[in-house]
């Protein structure tokens, strides 16, 4: 979809939802000065997708798909209220910045950071999309995915090389997920960002899968220097968490 397209549908969005009545394909293209021909298949695309409804009277409202994400952005901010306090008990104890993120697709989106005041190399920022396959947040979501699932995403990736340590070899990777998903955390060794390290953990949800991690990032000298008590940290606040949400 091109990017007026995306702005065209964003508008109708904000229309119907001015309009909860509904309203006519025609009413639409008058409203927003698009020709009637390409508004009506922009409106059948929205419709066969369940982003709008459309009643006998043809006219237009907010679909079941819209409900459905609307909900999903409520349950993270709920669940950012709950993981927020924890995040901020990691950065304190030290001193680097904390993430909390989530799958989408074949990446991971930043939706909370705790930003230390100590120099970080970072530029994740909340709203912030990164590659699964090359975050330490990504990797440890992918090594708790079931094989079947896992082999469908991967096939689906495009693999660059951000840094020299970049893993871009498929079989390579799936090997290091293993040994991710019997430690319980992941690491980011330099292969997203050069010089920095991160370590990441799961959050499981009611249905004991993953599809959120939080992680703590700084500089790689840095964070070497206290590996053991950060492994051992984030372990016990993966399970604290992970106890809440279940």
């Amino acid at each position: 979809m091109s990017v007026k397209s995306a702005e065209r549908v964003l508008e109708i969005f904000n229309l119907l939802a001015e309009n909860p009545m509904g309203l006519t394909c025609k009413e639409i293209s008058q409203k927003l000065g698009y020709a009637a021909s390409s508004t009506f298949e922009l409106l059948k695309t929205l419709e066969e997708n369940n982003y709008l409804l459309v009643n006998e009277n043809k006219k237009y409202f907010l679909g079941m798909m819209l409900i459905r994400l609307g909900n999903i952005v409520s349950e993270n901010l709920d669940l950012k209220k709950i993981i927020k306090p924890h995040l901020l008990e990691i950065m304190n104890t030290f001193l680097e910045t904390t993430f909390l993120g989530m799958i989408t697709e074949n990446n991971i989106i930043y939706i909370d950071k705790v930003q230390s005041n100590q120099t970080v190399s970072t530029n994740a920022n909340i709203g912030s999309i990164k590659p699964a396959y090359c975050t330490g947040l990504g990797k440890i979501i992918l090594a708790n995915m079931k094989e079947d699932k896992l082999n469908q995403l991967l096939n689906t990736i495009k693999f660059e090389k951000y840094t020299k340590n970049t893993i871009i070899d498929k079989g390579k990777l799936k090997e290091e997920l293993k040994k991710y998903k019997k430690k319980g955390y992941a690491i980011d060794n330099e292969e997203i960002e050069e010089g920095l390290w991160c370590l990441a953990v799961p959050i499981y949800d009611s249905s004991f899968e993953v599809k959120m991690a939080i992680s703590i990032s700084g500089p790689k000298e840095r964070m070497l220097s206290k590996k053991e008590k950060i492994k051992e940290f984030m372990l016990k606040k993966s399970k604290e968490i992970s106890k809440l949400l279940v």
